[in-house]
């Protein structure tokens, strides 16, 4: 009678990783540098990912405190977008705490409100995609994602809170390490992650025919596309029109 393994923990470290795309060229592993130039491509591909959309692995939901009268706020450095957002009143209060919708608008859009310091309850925001680098080597103060909410909070203090601005935010995705490490990455997107890195360094490496890097950019885009396809929200759609707009 055959048996399996009954264990469920393949995880490659990051050298292995590395090691099965330098594998995949038709190359071997063998110095220093392979490793750096590997790991920095990696980095390079991680970038790509956050730009590619929604990654549910890195979905992390926060909240923060409004006061009174303040209209900016930081968000983690490590936040590349928010996703949703609701303003909750009266938070911890049992029947009385209530989530409302608060509108995403654009810069434009905030640009042209008159008067940005009236007080009332947040209805709309505007968030600020900075950076998230050190933007001055003196000082090395960072530039934090922010967010402006309008009106301003008309109520609560850190210590006395009437106002949260609860939020679900894609983080940015951790770097590659130092080759023991294992990768954020789940396993369902090990291979598009093994087969996007050896596209890259088959662009780097020498003696790598264009016939091979066609083919390991088909073999990437193959995988992305299975791994995307299922890395996704699979709840229903729900539609709900907004009757006021009508005429």
């Amino acid at each position: 009678m055959a048996y399996t393994t009954s264990t469920t923990s393949f995880n490659p470290t990051l050298n292995e990783l590395i090691e099965e795309s330098f594998e995949r060229c038709g190359k071997e592993l063998r110095s220093g540098y392979d490793f750096r130039t590997a790991r920095r491509s990696l980095n390079f591909l991680l970038t790509e990912w956050a730009n590619r959309g929604i990654n549910l692995w890195t979905i992390e939901q926060g909240q923060i405190t409004l006061i009174q009268g303040q209209i900016t706020y930081d968000l983690p450095i490590d936040t590349v977008d928010l996703i949703e957002h609701v303003i909750r009143t009266e938070p911890g209060q049992i029947g009385n705490q209530t989530d409302i919708n608060i509108s995403r608008i654009s810069v434009s859009t905030y640009s042209t409100i008159p008067n940005k310091i009236t007080q009332g309850r947040p209805i709309q925001v505007w968030i600020n995609r900075q950076s998230g680098q050190t933007t001055d080597a003196v000082a090395a103060t960072p530039a934090y994602p922010q967010i402006n909410v309008w009106p301003s909070p008309d109520q609560g203090t850190l210590l006395s809170p009437y106002y949260y601005f609860v939020y679900w935010r894609l983080k940015r995705m951790v770097d590659a390490g130092n080759g023991v490490n294992v990768e954020q990455i789940p396993f369902r997107l090990q291979n598009a992650l093994v087969a996007g890195l050896a596209y890259m360094l088959a662009m780097k490496l020498p003696a790598i025919s264009e016939q091979r890097i066609a083919i390991l950019k088909a073999q990437y885009d193959e995988a992305w596309d299975l791994a995307a396809a299922e890395d996704r929200e699979k709840a229903p759609d729900r539609y709900v029109p907004r009757m006021s707009f009508y005429r």
